[in-house]
């Protein structure tokens, strides 16, 4: 997509929304067409690191558990998780991805619900669901994680969990760059200035939101739930796929993903 510049500024949440929306709609054929072997039509993997929940069950036996996939791109994630009995709701701010949903049911006969939604409003009942989850969805792309993490705990039945994946908060002292520029810090941890691509027209095209690990945390006990875990997954051997800014040869070195587990009192 053309960027006319890039700017580091406070973006309000419906200029955010406005903008990854209208990115993820343009952006969602070559992202499925560059990520989708990677992904896989039926399957949940949590990060460019490869951490598959098949292995590492971090949502714990799903079967007969009514979940949400939130930030769901074109459903891989619970597509696998309807494989592995459960029942599964999805939704995502772009058309585009949940076109691709439907493109991938026709294709292997598979049949997942999906919603086009914006997280920090869901369209869902109160305690409708045992589970939530979402590996890199919605959450990195909201001007307010707290309204997302509260509506979760809205939905979520007493008892529920809620597993998600996010960028590490330390990379964004990095430039984003798979190689030895990717290595050495030239920002502030603390700077949360949002990352904001310009379009021609001036307006937010792209807005990706930074928060420290202790925000995280703060959200999340101010949203009402309780933090049970913190994985960060290590990168593999013989894992040599570059990702954007994750490859090899940073995640060797420096943490690439976070994963967040919480559970509603």
């Amino acid at each position: 997509m053309d960027v006319a510049g890039i700017d580091r500024r406070r973006v309000g949440a419906e200029e955010t929304s406005r903008a990854n929306r209208g990115w993820w709609d343009g952006a969602a054929d070559e992202y499925q067409a560059e990520h989708g072997g990677f992904l896989r039509d039926c399957g949940f993997v949590w990060c460019p690191e490869g951490l598959d929940e098949a292995d590492a069950r971090l949502l714990g036996d799903v079967a007969g558990r009514d979940v949400l996939e939130i930030g769901c791109g074109a459903g891989q994630c619970g597509r696998w998780l309807t494989g592995q009995g459960a029942r599964v709701v999805a939704f995502d701010l772009s058309f585009r991805q949940l076109q691709h949903s439907h493109r991938i049911d026709l294709d292997s006969g598979s049949g997942l619900p999906v919603v086009q939604a914006d997280a920090e409003a869901l369209p869902f009942a109160g305690e409708s669901f045992d589970l939530a989850c979402s590996a890199f969805g919605a959450l990195p792309f909201v001007a307010d994680p707290g309204a997302v993490l509260s509506e979760v705990r809205r939905v979520l039945r007493p008892g529920g969990l809620l597993v998600f994946s996010v960028s590490h908060p330390i990379r964004w002292a990095f430039p984003d760059d798979p190689g030895p520029a990717g290595l050495t810090s030239d920002r502030s941890y603390f700077d949360r200035s949002p990352y904001v691509e310009v379009g021609a027209d001036g307006k937010a095209s792209y807005v990706e939101h930074h928060r420290t690990m202790a925000d995280w945390v703060g959200h999340i006990v101010a949203s009402g739930l309780v933090l049970r875990g913190l994985t960060e997954p290590e990168w593999p051997v013989g894992h040599e796929r570059e990702w954007g800014g994750w490859s090899p040869l940073r995640g060797r070195l420096l943490p690439g993903t976070a994963i967040f587990t919480c559970v509603r009192p």
